[in-house]
């Protein structure tokens, strides 16, 4: 199933979305919405007679994480090479703020502190209930679904802090959408990252180097995690400088596309 959180002028929210998507992660033209009763992460999937156009819709980010953002680094081998880091022995964590989060068609913000934006594409989980310790086999039993995430970063400020937290932090750096995902096999898709059309980035999750069972067990092993709090799982090799008036599109096979555009803040 696909749940998505959107608008059509009035509140926020939550819906089904049917309708057949195209492989680069576009949905037809007859899509529709069927809207829920709440919060499904707290009430339930529970649906209403309503239904919207996709079209006549505007998508938001289909969590709001309620703490936290969990970040894993250097979760690709190329990647960490082309950065010219060594491999993590254990994921490496950090964390972004539930105010970095935008949704689909939001700007990403070009900070006044940076000259080298980066974009990153990457598959993201989305926690579904209050968990610690939750053993590796025992992963599907917390997840919710997945998104598509967008890890953007400020890297010449990632070079001088020696730390992440200014560098991945700032407001509108984390793009998500454009729904979560419910019923998916993550050990094989597709990660892609198109800059103004233009492929960037082309990876598969199978080349993780710490899989999502593990990145489950290991981040609820140091904190809890609570209902919408996401995990992005790292980037594939080919990040590189985004540019105001530039268009990012991050498609993942079997979830969709979430595209986002670079704006002087």
């Amino acid at each position: 199933m696909r749940i998505a959180r959107f608008t059509t002028g009035d509140d926020p929210r939550f819906g089904l979305v049917t309708g057949d998507v195209d492989d680069h992660g576009i949905p037809d033209e007859d899509s529709l919405i069927t809207a829920l009763v709440g919060d499904p992460l707290y009430v339930g999937l529970q649906p209403t007679d309503e239904q919207v156009r996709l079209a006549d819709a505007r998508l938001l980010s289909p969590v709001l994480p309620r703490s936290k953002v969990v970040g894993i680094g250097r979760n690709y081998a190329a990647h960490a090479a082309e950065l010219g880091h060594d491999l993590p022995e254990e994921p490496l964590m950090f964390l972004k703020p539930n105010t970095s989060v935008v949704g689909p068609g939001d700007p990403v913000f070009y900070p006044r502190q940076t000259e080298e934006l980066h974009y990153e594409g990457e598959l993201a989980v989305v926690i579904s209930r209050i968990c610690r310790d939750v053993p590796k086999e025992k992963w599907a039993d917390v997840v919710h679904g997945f998104t598509i995430g967008n890890d953007v970063t400020a890297r010449d400020l990632q070079r001088k802090d020696g730390q992440f937290t200014r560098a991945k932090g700032f407001d509108s750096f984390c793009p998500l959408g454009p729904w979560v995902e419910t019923e998916l096999d993550v050990s094989d898709l597709r990660v892609q990252t198109f800059l103004n059309g233009d492929v960037k980035q082309d990876g598969r999750t199978s080349d993780l180097i710490f899989d999502v069972p593990t990145l489950v067990a290991h981040v609820t092993s140091v904190m809890t995690l609570l209902p919408g709090d996401v995990i992005l799982t790292g980037t594939p090799e080919g990040v590189g400088p985004m540019e105001a008036g530039d268009e990012v599109e991050v498609v993942v096979q079997g979830i969709g596309s979430l595209t986002n555009k670079v704006v002087r803040r």
